[in-house]
């Protein structure tokens, strides 16, 4: 195939002033990001390989490579596979799919573009929502052979979750049916309806073959019927709106202090624009200061626009680090610890309402958990279904609460403040992406009353600290048994105390709650708010539960701090659980009465670093519980001395 000539480029053989022309041509062109997206086998990679040839931005090494690969790995006989020079992956050549996100630049002599080739498949969908994160336009592709499928429909609604509102519908393989008007026209329509309901601003669509050629760069013969723009020409003539009045967002990635004499703030500019003389605002602190410098690595600025990575210098100290957002102090940010948000769910774990994550939103970190799942998306009909959980590529929205307040923005008005990812505790995977709707009433109506008498009052009077002991293990191992007898020796040596008992908390506060794993992790929540609640005033408390997951005892050992947590790890085998069985669970469990009965049809995660384990199928009631109750009094000592 005969490489095209359409566009100039820079070769091996260009000459200096040619290429000082083209250099110069570039530096003033502004920049389009772009991302394809669709189903599986839409195309994506072909199209993108395409526009890389017919813009000449490959080199003749790189063709030479491409001739071969498509001889070992391509699906065109003899022809050039242009899907190889994007799917750079081994995994994606072998089997003729894209996985990762793959990003390729090229230019045409009116605008510079960065493309995004994300895949088509759905256990992908987490990386098409990274490529989507920083586009300014989708194109999406629809093979003409099958129309609009599940996967067609899923990206268009987290193109428009994503914020973009420019989209070019590519109806891709016209080649393979004919160039049949009618079928392009079919398949406008039905996605014109799917849009409705999708906030877009402009759709584009274009008849196009990416393996053939047509309508890429010029006009098509093959379809005279079709009047609208090639793709090159609607790519570099659409004008992309940018947030008007945007307020400026500084997030501070580093405390820059080389030497005694110099301390800055570094960052990238995420929204607005930064003046020399601007009075500044440190969100969390609520500290203000006047803007002295702007510093660069090559020369100081009078003014930083958004997308500058820059050294903010003050005229006075405050208090800010890494985590703070500078913004105007004319222009303050909104600060919250609760919210609804979309949530795509990007986990094969699934998502539990009370299970805490970790949150990062721009440069901020806090604790989080999902209050309540108020709706899943059908993406095949848009409609609302209720749920309890959520599952990978699920998309839901969801109440969160955080446990400190953050700077915020709803990510329609600042996608750098409204965008955040959760953080699995254990595992540190990001199980999802989320997108802030708005701020929650409650989180501005509900505020914290300070108390004249306090937890150390408390403690005084008791003549010991609050403390929180956590047993955990089977069904059958014993936590109620040793919990009872821990609390008649404590009680003996004067100590205030309680237990809360997993049988008799399910008869009152939480007598609402089954046993699926959401409503354990729920079950769990509520024991240890009230937990914290009793030991702030003073008393020795004792939970017996299963609390069959790590994430929430780890949830209630932060709720009630560390120093307050001290959990005892009840460790008997399943076998003698079973043996003991005094309710009659496991029976019920091994013929399928029970389909959630842990340790039999639902897991129960060991605790990693307990603060004691005591194992009863090898030691009296009265042995385990003489060591835990020294090695509480130890703690207690070693941590609250009176």
């Amino acid at each position: 195939m005969e490489r095209p000539k359409k566009i100039p480029t820079v070769t091996a053989h260009t000459t200096f002033t040619t290429a000082h022309e083209w250099i110069a041509q570039q530096a003033q062109q502004d920049l389009l990001r772009f991302i394809t997206c669709g189903s599986v086998d839409d195309g994506k990679s072909t199209l993108i390989g395409r526009l890389l040839w017919e813009s000449q931005q490959i080199f003749d090494d790189q063709l030479t490579a491409l001739h071969s690969d498509s001889k070992r790995f391509g699906t065109q006989g003899n022809d050039i596979d242009f899907a190889l020079l994007v799917d750079g992956l081994s995994a994606e050549r072998e089997q003729g799919i894209t996985i990762d996100v793959a990003y390729r630049f090229f230019s045409t002599p009116r605008r510079k573009f960065i493309v995004a080739d994300t895949p088509g498949h759905e256990q992908y969908t987490r990386n098409m929502v990274t490529g989507a994160s920083s586009a300014d336009v989708a194109v999406l592709l629809i093979d003409a052979c099958h129309g609009l499928l599940g996967q067609t429909k899923r990206h268009a609604h987290l193109v428009s979750l994503m914020g973009i509102r420019c989209v070019v519908l590519a109806v891709n393989k016209m080649d393979m049916v004919g160039y049949d008007k009618a079928i392009f026209d079919a398949i406008v329509t039905d996605f014109n309806t799917l849009a409705k309901s999708l906030r877009f601003e402009s759709v584009t669509a274009i008849a196009l073959s990416a393996l053939k050629g047509d309508n890429i760069t010029t006009r098509s013969a093959h379809t005279p019927w079709y009047q609208g723009p090639t793709l090159i020409g609607c790519l570099e003539t659409m004008q992309i709106k940018k947030p008007a009045h945007a307020k400026s967002v500084f997030p501070v990635q580093w405390v820059n202090r080389p030497d005694a004499t110099f301390r800055g703030f570094s960052g990238t500019l995420a929204s607005g624009q930064l003046t020399v003389g601007d009075a500044l605002r440190v969100t969390a602190s609520g500290q203000t200061a006047l803007l002295a410098r702007i510093v660069t690595a090559d020369a100081d600025l009078t003014t930083a626009c958004a997308g500058d990575a820059v050294t903010l210098v003050l005229d006075r100290e405050v208090d800010a680090s890494r985590s703070d957002v500078i913004a105007l102090a004319a222009q303050p940010l909104d600060m919250t610890d609760q919210f609804e948000a979309t949530l795509v769910w990007m986990h094969e774990e699934h998502g539990l309402p009370g299970r805490a994550y970790d949150l990062k939103l721009s440069n901020q970190w806090a604790s989080a958990s999902i209050t309540s799942l108020k709706y899943r998306v059908d993406v095949n009909t848009q409609a609302h279904e209720s749920c309890k959980q959520v599952a990978l590529n699920d998309i839901a929205v969801a109440n969160l609460a955080l446990s400190k307040p953050l700077a915020f923005a709803p990510y329609d008005e600042n996608p750098t403040l409204g965008g955040f990812i959760l953080v699995d505790k254990f595992s540190h995977a990001t199980v999802a992406a989320g997108m802030i709707r708005h701020n929650l009433r409650r989180a501005e109506n509900v505020h914290r009353q300070a108390l004249t008498i306090t937890h150390e009052d408390r403690a005084r009077l008791n003549g010991h600290k609050g403390k929180v002991v956590w047993f955990t293990g089977l069904s059958g191992s014993g936590k109620s048994t040793i919990a009872n007898a821990l609390e008649k020796k404590l009680h003996a040596l004067g100590k205030r105390t309680y237990i809360l008992d997993g049988d008799n908390i399910r008869q009152g506060l939480n007598k609402d709650l089954g046993f699926t794993d959401a409503d354990r992790v729920e079950n769990i929540r509520r024991v240890a708010e009230v937990a914290k609640l009793m030991m702030d005033a003073g008393m020795i408390v004792m939970t017996a539960f299963i609390s069959p997951f790590r994430a929430e005892r780890e949830m209630a050992r932060e709720l009630v701090g560390q120093e307050n947590f001290f959990e005892v790890f009840v460790d008997t085998p399943l076998e003698v659980c079973e043996q003991r069985d005094s309710k009659g669970l496991y029976k019920k469990a091994r013929n399928g009465q029970l389909p959630n009965m842990t340790g039999i049809g639902s897991p129960y995660e060991i605790p990693e670093t307990p603060s004691f384990v005591m194992a009863t199928n090898r030691s009296t009631i009265e042995e385990a519980t003489a060591a835990l109750v020294n090695k509480i009094l130890d703690s207690e000592c070693q941590q609250h001395p009176l």
